[in-house]
């Protein structure tokens, strides 16, 4: 065995769908020759459903071309942890890291962006929650399949409710008549809010993707003031209309000390069933203009899709990314990117340390 030759061979070999290397994410902990076998330990700060197998295999051939001839023994995990949040706030028990989903304007597609990011995250091995903050219109439960059931209570918390995939979901559409009107001012809004959050029993959540109402109103207010978010994602369509109110969401989240890992266009473009004509319905790359204005990713350029509406409005997001590789690939992507930004924060240590009362 020669170490310093198989550690250059493996520092080169790329994490597929990041453009990273292990030897950029110091991702190789252990490498070590017994028993007769190449025993190898990997940790990264990500979920790595969507590349384990490919890395696998990519790991085999780079240490054969290294002049290794033993079996190799490989242990691949992820490490999810805690990462900082704006100043002056506390993380929450059982939750790792916030990803607050915005638009600045309805009808784009950000309940359906978060449902789908909260899948396809839960795909790749992490263990996710979503939070239903659109109190006016709580459309979560419907998307993810859970409408009518009543979360259980433990220790005088509330249950999330567990969807498809494991996710954990909390919403206000658990707990009113679905028929029934939500008539409140913003402070029970923000009430309301934190105490979805906090008074429910998360169970070490790695990513709790919070869907916002449209707007920069009391909810978000409240979202940057009490609730310690890592980052964000800005949903729009392509058209300018939808960009103006864009903008707005960004502004406020720049303004809050909240950082945008990307903008995710939907409705990007319609593809015919029947003929296979794509038209640009709602303009072009608005999305992708206005992510290299911001200086963050792309996260997706995501088709109207007739697939995409039917699973919301029938709770199948679960079978619509199975069935549709296509549409599913573009929102692992996302979610990936996302989960990237987050590893490349600081981590959060204030857990370690024992809170300081003065009497």
């Amino acid at each position: 065995m020669n170490p310093t030759t198989y550690q250059q061979a493996l520092e080169r070999i790329e994490i597929p769908g990041t453009g990273r290397t292990l030897g950029s994410e110091k991702a190789v902990k252990t490498l070590r020759e017994a028993e007769g076998a190449l025993h190898l330990s990997l940790v990264f700060g990500f979920p790595i459903g969507s590349f384990h197998q490919t890395l696998a295999e990519h790991i085999q051939s780079a240490l054969s071309a290294a002049g290794n001839t033993l079996p190799v023994h490989l242990d691949i995990r992820a490490d999810i942890t805690v990462h900082q949040v704006q100043p002056g706030v506390s993380t929450i028990q059982g939750v790792k890291n916030i990803i607050a989903i915005a638009s600045g304007k309805g009808g784009v597609g950000k309940s359906t962006t978060t449902a789908n990011l909260a899948m396809a995250m839960a795909r790749m091995g992490a263990r996710v929650g979503v939070l239903d903050a659109d109190l006016y219109g709580p459309s979560q439960p419907t998307m993810l399949g859970v409408a009518g059931i009543k979360p259980d209570q433990a220790s005088g918390k509330l249950v999330p409710v567990t969807a498809d995939g494991g996710i954990q979901v909390m919403s206000i559409g658990f707990l009113v008549d679905p028929d029934q009107a939500v008539v409140w001012r913003g402070p029970m809004l923000s009430q309301a809010l934190q105490q979805l959050l906090f008074q429910s029993e998360w169970d070490n959540v790695d990513y709790l993707f919070i869907d916002l109402p449209p707007g920069t109103g009391d909810i978000q207010l409240t979202l940057s003031q009490k609730i310690p978010v890592t980052g964000s994602v800005v949903v729009t369509t392509p058209q300018d209309i939808a960009l103006i109110d864009a903008r707005k969401a960004v502004d406020m989240f720049r303004k809050v000390n909240i950082p945008i890992f990307g903008v995710l266009e939907n409705m990007s473009v319609h593809i015919c069933p029947q003929c296979g004509h794509s038209e640009a319905i709602f303009g072009s790359d608005g999305g992708r203009n206005l992510a290299e204005k911001l200086n963050v990713p792309l996260l997706g350029q995501l088709p109207l899709a007739l697939p995409v509406r039917e699973a919301m409005d029938n709770g199948r997001a679960l079978d619509l990314q199975q069935n549709h590789p296509q549409i599913a690939a573009i929102y692992q992507q996302a979610a990936l990117s996302v989960a990237l930004a987050v590893a490349d924060k600081s981590k959060d240590f204030s857990g370690r340390f024992p809170k300081i009362v003065i009497e």
